[in-house]
Formats: structure tokens, C-alpha cells, sequence
């Protein structure tokens, strides 16, 4: 598998591609947005990227924003930035995970393992491959959303897990902080506001393709719910 660095500090992009070659993948480099949307598209089996948000012509958000017109590629974002509010920018536009500099490249490789893990299977062998969730199919195996309609909604790796989960367990209610564990298994002190980002984006796009209707519901000061 290869995996896509974007970063114009060619040095940072250099230290990412070391590490990346120690875990086996294949490392990419582009140091702009054009560069790396246009080896999205001649280079085959880029499982991941690893993008710079803050980078000279092309933002890494309009990079992102690219991405995702016809790719569900996970991509983790990279910044300077430290601010929640950037955090919350990044991966409200598509982004799956989020790292500020200076960081440790043991930790990005950490986040590269569990996004892929993610997005090959998001849940456990032994919880059903598909699940009709009100208006929804979800199918474990394909990954793949649609309303009774025959609409398919595109979602990422994260969107995906937090709704399996949803769905697999149905009138159960998760907090933010176990949807937090469950999904990016990991724990983290913005759990919560990481969660509340992502399942807006996805409620969002389940609305879009269902007519208007979300079969997310929200049990205030407690969690999230589908119903069964």
C-alpha cells in the first residue's frame, strides 16, 4: 500500500517517508496541492494521506475539499496550529484525524495504523454485515450506505464507524467519549468536541440522501442513539 505525504517543508515530508518504509508501506511525496491531487489520480493503491494544512497556492483544506468529491481515502491532517477551532475546521471538511507540530512520527505512525485498520473493517468479526437501520442499509463488507431509495451516501472511515456502531446497537445511547473509544480507539481530552464534528458531517450527509431525515437522535446530556 502507498501512502501520500503533502507537505511543501520538504524535510518534515523526507522524516515522514523514513518511517513510513520502516512499517512497509510505500511513501509518495508531493510538496503543494496540485502535486498531490494530480498523484492521487496516476498513482494506484494510495490508501492514505498524510497532509500539511498550511502550505503555499493550494490550502491542504482545498486539497480536502478535492479529495472528497470522489474519494473516501483517509486522510490525516497536519498543522502548526493548535487551536481547537482549527482542529475543528480540518476535520469538519473531511479530514479524519488531526496532528500538530512538532509532532512525534511514532505517534503518526500510530494514527496511519489505526485509520487503515479502521477502514478495512470498523467493527468486530462477530457483529453482523449488514444491518437495515430505519430508512438505511449498511453493509459492513462493501462499506457502503443506502436509503430505500437506492441513494448511496459517500462517508469516510470515521463517519462509517460512529454509524455501524450506532446502528449494531439499536436504543442503546453513547456518550461522545465512548463513541471516542470505540470508533478511533484511542483516548483523547477532545473526545468530545472531535465526535460532535464528525457526527454533525455525518448527520449532514444523511440527510442530504435521505429525503431530510436522520435516524441519528440525540438524548441531550447523554449521547447519541439509533433507534431500533
Amino acid at each position: 500500500m502507498k501512502i501520500l505525504v503533502v507537505d511543501d517543508d520538504k524535510e518534515i515530508a523526507q522524516l515522514l517517508e523514513i518511517y513510513i518504509k520502516n512499517e512497509g508501506y510505500e511513501p509518495v511525496a508531493a510538496y503543494n496541492g496540485e502535486d498531490a491531487l494530480s498523484k492521487l489520480h496516476t498513482e494506484s493503491d494510495i490508501g492514505l494521506v498524510i497532509l500539511d494544512i498550511m502550505m503555499p497556492g493550494m490550502s491542504g483544506i482545498e486539497v480536502i475539499d478535492e479529495i472528497r468529491k470522489d474519494s473516501q481515502v483517509p486522510i490525516i491532517v497536519l498543522s502548526a496550529k493548535t487551536e481547537d477551532i482549527d482542529k475543528i475546521k480540518g476535520l469538519t471538511s473531511g479530514a479524519d484525524d488531526y496532528v500538530t507540530k512538532p509532532f512525534n512520527p511514532l505517534e503518526v505512525m500510530a494514527r496511519v495504523h489505526s485509520l487503515l485498520r479502521r477502514s478495512k473493517n470498523n467493527v468486530k468479526n462477530d457483529e453482523p454485515d449488514v444491518i437495515n437501520a430505519d430508512t438505511l442499509t449498511i453493509n459492513r463488507d462493501s462499506h457502503e450506505v443506502t436509503t430505500d431509495d437506492g441513494k448511496k451516501i459517500q462517508l469516510t472511515a470515521i463517519e462509517f464507524g460512529i454509524l455501524y456502531l450506532l446502528a449494531s446497537h439499536p436504543n442503546r445511547v453513547f456518550s461522545a467519549d465512548e463513541i471516542f473509544e470505540q470508533v478511533w480507539k484511542q483516548e483523547s481530552v477532545i473526545s468530545a468536541k472531535t465526535v460532535m464534528v464528525h457526527m454533525s458531517h455525518l448527520r449532514d450527509k444523511i440527510e442530504e440522501a435521505n429525503n431530510g431525515k436522520d435516524i441519528i437522535k440525540t438524548v441531550w446530556g447523554v449521547g447519541y442513539k439509533v433507534e431500533g
